[in-house]
């Protein structure tokens, strides 16, 4: 069984995916100032059990690779609960077939491009995953945040009902009555 990869790092880690060592070197050459891991992969494979390892903002996924392809590895990723929401930059040659661009935004990408790259295209398309990352790992735990709030309330409410239920007062008997309902209330909440 596999782990789910780790969230716990506050950077955005951008994986790089091309068989090709230049273009994997010229990929670092525009994103290093972004400040972020990044992560390089030679192969469909490599870039599965990296993504299995830790968490990504985004990869960026050469088409023509030997072995597993693009095509292959996206849908690998996107088969995975843990990685399946990992958004995916396809980047091809300009001598590659037309199809290609469709064949790509079926499997899952989240875009396209075509190389050689405008540098600060794909800088600010990156940033764009980057910023959504972030977000996301707030929103995380704001929610872990909040279940921990309802779960100490809830057992709090669940204690005093307790107590309640073995005092005969009929004040209490009517007290008792609304913190059942409360907890229904909450328990109604809780649900997505």
């Amino acid at each position: 069984m596999t782990t789910a990869p780790q969230a716990s790092d506050a950077r955005a880690s951008i994986l790089l995916v091309d068989d090709m060592e230049d273009n994997l070197v010229a990929l670092e050459a525009v994103l290093g100032s972004l400040n972020e891991p990044l992560v390089k992969a030679r192969s469909g494979e490599e870039a599965m059990k990296a993504l299995l390892r830790r968490r990504f903002a985004v990869v960026l996924l050469d088409i023509r690779m030997p072995g597993m392809d693009g095509f292959e590895t996206a849908t690998n990723i996107k088969r995975l609960d843990q990685t399946k929401d990992v958004p995916i930059i396809f980047l091809t040659g300009t001598d590659s077939d037309a199809g290609y661009a469709f064949r790509g935004y079926a499997t899952g990408a989240a875009d396209y491009l075509t190389k050689p790259f405008d540098p600060w295209v794909l800088r600010a398309k990156v940033t764009v995953f980057l910023d959504l990352h972030r977000k996301t790992q707030q929103l995380e735990h704001l929610l872990a945040r909040e279940q921990k709030q309802f779960e100490a309330l809830t057992s709090r409410m669940t204690s005093i009902e307790h107590q309640l239920s073995e005092a005969s007062d009929p004040d209490v008997r009517e007290l008792r009555h609304h913190l059942t309902r409360m907890e229904e209330t909450l328990r109604t909440m809780r649900r997505p």
